[in-house]
């Protein structure tokens, strides 16, 4: 499946908007302005919340926790390195994602089982905050846009420092 996901300008908070291939939106992230760390509510095109991302403020890592239904479903965590981003998407049981990629071309990868399922990329657009998102048939689609969604909020702090 190919997503488009669009930083929405002028907004209060951070949101977001994701289209389908066929241009039409599927998805919004709404972020909630004024409160302490990111957190942000990701719908469908009915109002039904399908994820909620949270970031943890007291933590040495970059990191922050996806609910669905109400319950903790995931963790994402960026590593330190110094020539790569590297993400972890811990999911229990054996479902981890493992993300790199690259903070300044904007191309990130997702690997699963040793094998890429997802792939990130900023090159192919003009706009500022617009990233093309291909992702596996079979895969969780959810997880890997609320990652995405991450990927962008801890770049958007870094270049801001």
């Amino acid at each position: 499946m190919q997503y488009q996901m669009t930083q929405k300008m002028f907004a209060m908070g951070d949101d977001f908007k994701i289209k389908d291939v066929n241009g039409k939106e599927v998805f919004q992230v709404d972020g909630k302005a004024f409160s302490m760390g990111d957190k942000l509510s990701f719908l469908d095109m009915d109002g039904v919340e399908q994820a909620y991302i949270s970031q943890k403020l007291l933590s040495f890592k970059k990191r922050y926790e996806i609910y669905r239904k109400g319950n903790l479903f995931a963790e994402v965590v960026k590593g330190f390195t110094f020539f790569k981003d590297k993400f972890t998407v811990d999911i229990p049981g054996p479902n981890d994602y493992e993300v790199t990629g690259n903070f300044w071309d904007h191309e990130y990868k997702f690997i699963r089982k040793g094998r890429e399922v997802a792939h990130i990329s900023k090159a192919r657009f003009s706009l500022a905050d617009t990233y093309g998102i291909d992702i596996v048939d079979g895969e969780d689609d959810i997880t890997i846009l609320a990652t995405a969604v991450v990927i962008d909020l801890v770049n958007d702090d870094e270049r801001r420092r």
